[in-house]
């Protein structure tokens, strides 16, 4: 709860992307922290009828204005993958803290840039990986941790949908289109965040679309010390999404843990006696919430107390060394060590 006489960050946004109009500007909209204040365009008309719809004040008609603009503390980007690190930059540099879209670059190099800038600067620079604080996640996490599950061995995930257009950005091999930045990395990111570790190597295994060359289709292993991720994620498969995290004791399922709904409880199923059919499950609810606006208070509350955020850059680059060698592996056809 934020205390009376603190005002709320005033956020600007760069872009119109479906991702920050229908869910992102709307959840921190209704933040106890957080406002959005202005959104920019190169398309002006665009940001106007993105204002009108969503309640912003201020339009303004290129990203640079908007960087200029006083009264704007904080910059959310949700822009293509590839434009992240270099308008990353210019926000920072103009003296904006960045909330940026995963996957937050290309390759470790690219966070690595972001981490040295960061340090220049002084402001707060997170990826926005909004399952992080998700009270599902925080709920799986810690009965892993108190041993509801006994020894955690095994974690199994699939995250897919359908987008075969070729002008979709997230089919743009140059723009950083693909299934494994795109959707992958939230992997990589919850089971580093279950396993309460990094994974020693990793192996996968990638089909490519044979006209926009993107992978359609990445299956990988993530080999920790006390156990392995397995999962599949991919553009170009019938929509789902599921995590089961498998332990000596019970067994943990979530039942929707990435796009999870705003407006209806969220259901972790709990399995201690393992009979087949399902009967034993116990069906754990969590109240409705909406994991935008948790993701914009938490990083809006790290501004305004000057703490730190909750999702570091070196979370991002220990996730992205990850990605890194899942590519490698894919290419090379073999296991390969994350810190190689």
């Amino acid at each position: 709860m934020k205390p009376p006489g603190i005002s709320k960050v005033r956020w600007g946004v760069l872009g119109t992307a479906k991702i920050a109009t229908a869910k992102v500007i709307p959840a921190m909209q209704r933040g106890a922290w957080s406002v959005v204040a202005a959104i920019a365009s190169r398309d002006r008309e665009r940001a106007e009828r993105a204002s009108i719809e969503l309640g912003i004040p201020t339009v303004h008609a290129s990203y640079e204005a908007l960087l200029a603009d006083p009264s704007v503390e904080a910059v959310y980007i949700p822009l293509p993958n590839h434009l992240h690190v270099p308008w990353s930059i210019r926000a920072a540099e103009a003296g904006k803290h960045v909330l940026c879209e995963k996957p937050l670059g290309l390759g470790a190099g690219d966070v690595r840039t972001l981490i040295g800038v960061r340090d220049r600067t002084g402001v707060r620079l997170q990826e926005a990986f909004m399952v992080r604080t998700h009270p599902q996640w925080l709920a799986a996490r810690e009965m892993v941790q108190s041993g509801r599950l006994g020894d955690v061995r095994a974690m199994l995930g699939v995250f897919s949908y359908m987008n075969t257009d070729p002008t979709n950005i997230r089919n743009i091999l140059d723009f950083g289109g693909g299934a494994l930045l795109d959707i992958g990395c939230y992997f990589v990111m919850t089971s580093r965040f279950i396993f309460g570790g990094e994974p020693r190597r990793v192996v996968a295994s990638i089909d490519r679309d044979p006209a926009l060359h993107v992978d359609r289709r990445t299956s990988m292993l993530l080999e920790f010390p006390s156990g392995t991720f397995a999962g599949t994620c991919s553009t170009q498969m019938t929509p789902d999404q599921r995590i089961e995290i498998l332990g000596s004791r019970a067994r943990l399922v979530i039942e929707i843990p990435f796009n999870a709904p705003p407006d209806r409880p969220c259901r972790l199923w709990f399995d201690e006696r393992g009979a087949l059919g399902g009967g034993t499950i116990e069906t754990m609810e969590l109240e409705a919430c909406d994991q935008y606006t948790i993701q914009g208070d938490a990083f809006s509350q790290a501004i305004r107390e000057g703490t730190d955020v909750v999702y570091p850059l070196e979370e991002s680059l220990a996730n992205m060394r990850v990605l890194d060698a899942l590519f490698r592996s894919a290419a090379r056809g073999e296991w390969v060590a994350v810190t190689e």
